[in-house]
């Protein structure tokens, strides 16, 4: 069973150069993940079969968006459609929330 709750600023951790991820919490329909990226880290272009969004927790990134370069910024929320091209690049430390819906 899924714990109710968390503090998220307790369990985010970088690696000294990758890409850290969490599951916290998976059901049937939804599956929300954090991500912690290391100053420099890249994920590159890639689609998703589920429709999510990106909710930015901390740092300082660029999340490109079928050509479109969206600041990742604390606060940022990011709503992808399934099958959206999307790319990733964490100038500093940058965490954030990763939620797939079917």
């Amino acid at each position: 069973m899924t714990e109710s709750w968390k503090n998220l600023s307790k369990i985010i951790e970088y690696s000294k150069d990758g890409v850290l991820s969490k599951v916290l919490a998976k059901t049937e329909k939804n599956n929300i993940t954090l991500f912690s990226m290391a100053g420099g880290t890249e994920i590159s272009d890639h689609t998703s079969t589920k429709e999510g969004f990106i909710f930015v927790i901390e740092g300082k990134g660029i999340f490109n968006l079928k050509g479109e370069n969206i600041p990742m910024l604390p606060g940022t929320f990011i709503f992808m459609e399934k099958n959206d091209v999307h790319s990733l690049k964490a100038e500093e430390n940058t965490s954030f929330l990763l939620s797939l819906c079917n």
